[in-house]
């Protein structure tokens, strides 16, 4: 069973990092293979809305006239029977580069020209998700004010994934460098092994459906 995350915070070993790890580290005590992308560290362009890649019929994603590290993201996603998605909030929303992964995904959309919406490739959900967010607002307000798990929901659905769990991490600027406390991180652990369980559960029902 295999879980891909993608950070999208600016901050590796910050609040999302931490929480990322616990979550992966307690997947893999439940037999999960974990790959975890740095979205600063992937050379991800954005998107000139050119909708080339909407164009394409079928249920495959469209393929993008970009030629940068998003394919091999993607990939690992393709691969993944769970996926985690985490991202800061910035003036009240995720950050640029998680907000520029999520406009290259228009390609899981089918748009040709002349219709007035986009119509997802595939709506099936194969795959589980678990969404992480934080904010220095404490998490009550900023879960409200944010749209912050509204877009990484939205990137999950795209995906293929139904999230089954969020956390989201208030007031989380009080240090420069803080560590997660163990309400997070405990909360963190049963998020992980809950997505081992469901991602290998929709992994299972895959297979079977199969013959």
């Amino acid at each position: 069973m295999n879980i891909t995350a993608i950070v999208g915070s600016y901050r590796k070993g910050g609040t999302i990092d931490q929480a990322i790890d616990e979550i992966l580290d307690a997947a893999k005590e439940s037999g999960a293979v974990t790959t975890k992308h740095y979205l600063t560290d992937r050379r991800i362009s954005y998107c000139t809305n050119c909708r080339s890649c909407t164009q394409q019929e079928g249920l495959r994603r469209g393929t993008c006239v970009q030629d940068d590290d998003m394919e091999r993201v993607l990939r690992d996603l393709d691969a993944a029977d769970a996926i985690v998605l985490g991202s800061p909030m910035n003036a009240g929303t995720v950050t640029a580069v998680m907000k520029t992964f999520i406009e290259r995904l228009i390609r899981f959309s089918y748009w040709p020209w002349g219709k007035p919406a986009p119509k997802t490739r595939n709506p099936e959900k194969k795959k589980a998700a678990v969404l992480v967010g934080s904010s220095a607002a404490p998490a009550f307000f900023a879960k409200r004010s944010g749209d912050v798990v509204r877009l990484l929901k939205t990137a999950a659905n795209l995906l293929g994934a139904k999230s089954v769990g969020t956390l989201f991490i208030g007031l989380s600027a009080q240090k420069p460098h803080r560590k997660i406390g163990k309400r997070v991180k405990n909360r963190a652990r049963a998020l992980g092994r809950q997505l081992a369980a469901a991602g290998k559960s929709l992994s299972d029902d895959s297979v079977l459906n199969r013959y």
